[in-house]
């Protein structure tokens, strides 16, 4: 499997950490907008631990970003991120958390419930006949954990409009082990406690769709990282904004606008009328 693509040529200022556990391409699409105005680096997390990956994403990035990074990581990735500008704070200069999920599992009000609502008769039928074999069997089957996740994917959309997504084949070795540790973490509040080592800005924008629940990211994170903290919520857009009709174009112009190099705002006299009034 590849390690990394890259688009545009170094050093990469911009890096795009993917989901899942164990999707890596998915933010394939993303990079490639992206790179029309940016050097981007897109790494594979292929390691069966979160400090594995944390190891990983950071060779990755020494290896191809000398400077400091703007890290976009989505859902999974959205955590993975976050846990690695903690552990890495030289390296980042902005963190954007694109529809993580909650960061407290109070705010989980049964998701495959919800889920379930959203798909017809014959998915929803479907759907439940899988779980009730995950429920009752230790057998591994690739196929039927392939076909759930493409279930639950169709009921995270507001209103899909396809793209050319290249993602490899799901890894659902790599996802079995780092979710169940992520799980525990988030169980037992370790995750968001990583923000208390964050020293860059970090934005997250979400879905009003998303299953994943936005209360879960904007009020834990608000009230750790506080004015270090901005929320942007996307209307008709569920958990992949670059695949939504409604939200594709706002999505990408927030992207834009957050990877754009600050203003620098011109140093004015001091002690006049004018520099209090401006």
């Amino acid at each position: 499997m590849l390690k990394y693509r890259t688009y545009g040529n170094k050093p990469y200022n911009v890096v795009v950490v993917h989901g899942g556990p164990g999707a890596p391409g998915s933010l394939g699409y993303v990079a490639r907008e992206l790179s029309k105005s940016h050097s981007v680096l897109e790494p594979f997390q292929s390691a069966g631990s979160i400090s594995g990956q944390i190891d990983e994403l950071h060779n990755y990035i020494n290896e191809n970003c000398p400077g400091k990074t703007k890290l976009i990581g989505h859902s999974w990735g959205a955590w993975l991120a976050y846990m690695y500008a903690a552990q890495h704070p030289e390296k980042v200069e902005k963190l954007i958390l694109v529809a993580a999920g909650s960061f407290d599992e109070r705010y989980n009000f049964n998701l495959t419930n919800l889920r379930l609502s959203r798909l017809n008769e014959e998915n929803r039928k479907e759907a439940l006949e899988i779980i009730n074999w995950m429920n009752h069997t230790a057998e591994d089957n690739p196929d039927k954990l392939k076909r759930f996740s493409e279930l639950m994917e169709l009921a995270d959309f507001y209103d899909c409009e396809d793209n050319n997504e290249d993602s490899a084949e799901f890894q659902y070795d790599i996802f079995t082990s780092v979710w169940k540790e992520a799980d525990r973490m988030r169980r037992f509040g370790e995750l968001v406690q990583f923000g208390k080592r964050i020293k860059c800005p970090v934005i997250a924008i979400h879905g009003n769709y998303d299953t994943h629940p936005a209360q879960g990211v904007e009020e834990p994170l608000s009230k750790l990282l506080k004015k270090n903290f901005r929320f942007i919520g996307l209307e008709q857009c569920g958990h992949y904004p670059w695949k939504e009709k409604h939200a594709k174009e706002k999505f990408f112009e927030i992207l834009e606008t957050e990877l754009s190099p600050a203003r620098v705002t011109p140093k004015r006299p001091a002690l006049t009328l004018w520099s209090f009034f401006f």
